[in-house]
C-alpha cells in the first residue's frame, strides 16, 4: 500500500484549521451563541441541584439522564446556521472557491461545533469539583458518563449539520434536526417502544428501533459505567455516516 505523503497530510490538516478558526470565531461573533449555552447551563445545572438536593446523593445521574432530551432543541439550534446561513447570504460560493476539499470544509465545520459543545459541556465542571469537595464521588461513573456525553453531543451536531445541508432556510434546518433527536431519542423511551409494539405485534417496530436506531440504550451504558466497545462503535460509525452524507451532498451541490 503506497504510503501518503507527508505533505500532503498537513495540506490536508492546514486546510482544515482554516475552516475550524473561521467557524469557532464566527460561533462567538454571535450573541445568540452565549445565550443559548446560557439557556443550556441553566437548565442542565438547575435540574440537577434540584435532584441532587432533594435525593441528598453524590452523584451525577440526574444531569446526564436529563442531556438527551436537552440536546433534541439546543444542538440544531447551534447547527441550523453552519450551512443554511451560508447559502442565505451568498457565501456559500465563495467558501466553495477557496483551494479546498470539500471534505476539509465539512470537517473544519463539524470539528468546530464539536468544540464549542465542548466549551459548553465544561460548564458543568463546577458540579464535579463541588462532589468532590462534599464527599467522595464515583469519579470513574463520572468519566464515564462525560465520556457517553461526547459522544452524544458528537453524533447530534453530525446528524444537524447534515440536515443544515440541506437547506437554506434556518427555521426548516431547526426543525428537521430536532425532529431526528427526538427520533432517536425518544425511540429508546420503555412507553414508545411498548405502544410501537403493540400496533404490530408481528413485527415488533419498537424493539426494532430500540435496537438499531436508538441511541438511549448505548447512551445510558455509559451512564452506568460501562465503555463498550459496541456502544463506541455505534456513536463513531453513526456519526461518521453523518458527516460522510454531510460531505456528499456539500459535493452534488457545487454542480
Amino acid at each position: 500500500m503506497p504510503e501518503i505523503p507527508r505533505r500532503s497530510i498537513r495540506t490536508f490538516v492546514s486546510g482544515v484549521r482554516v475552516i475550524l478558526m473561521r467557524e469557532i470565531e464566527a460561533y462567538f461573533d454571535a450573541p445568540i451563541a452565549y445565550i443559548y449555552a446560557s439557556v443550556f447551563l441553566v437548565l442542565s445545572c438547575s435540574t440537577f441541584m434540584n435532584a441532587f438536593f432533594l435525593n441528598g446523593v453524590l452523584e451525577m445521574g440526574p444531569y446526564f439522564d436529563i442531556l438527551p432530551f436537552l440536546l433534541i432543541p439546543f444542538v440544531p439550534a447551534i447547527t441550523m446556521r453552519v450551512w443554511a446561513e451560508d447559502r442565505a447570504q451568498h457565501t456559500f460560493e465563495l467558501l466553495m472557491t477557496l483551494p479546498l476539499q470539500s471534505f476539509q470544509v465539512v470537517l473544519g465545520k463539524y470539528l468546530a461545533a464539536i468544540c464549542f459543545y465542548l466549551i459548553v459541556l465544561a460548564g458543568s465542571l463546577p458540579i464535579v469539583a463541588m462532589l468532590l469537595w462534599l464527599g467522595a464521588p464515583d469519579v470513574g461513573l463520572i468519566f464515564s458518563c462525560y465520556i457517553g456525553a461526547v459522544f452524544l453531543g458528537a453524533f447530534f451536531l453530525a446528524f444537524g449539520l447534515f440536515v443544515s445541508g440541506l437547506t437554506q432556510d434556518q427555521i426548516v434546518a431547526f426543525v428537521l434536526g430536532a425532529l431526528l433527536g427526538f427520533i432517536f431519542v425518544l425511540s429508546g423511551h420503555e412507553k414508545v417502544v411498548e405502544v410501537l409494539d403493540g400496533l404490530a405485534p408481528a413485527w415488533q417496530v419498537g424493539t426494532v428501533l430500540y435496537e438499531s436506531v436508538s441511541i438511549m440504550p448505548h447512551y445510558e451504558a455509559f451512564t452506568r459505567g460501562a465503555v463498550t466497545l459496541s456502544s463506541t462503535l455505534y456513536f463513531v460509525l453513526m456519526s461518521a455516516f453523518f458527516v460522510w452524507m454531510n460531505e456528499v451532498t456539500l459535493r452534488q451541490s457545487k454542480y
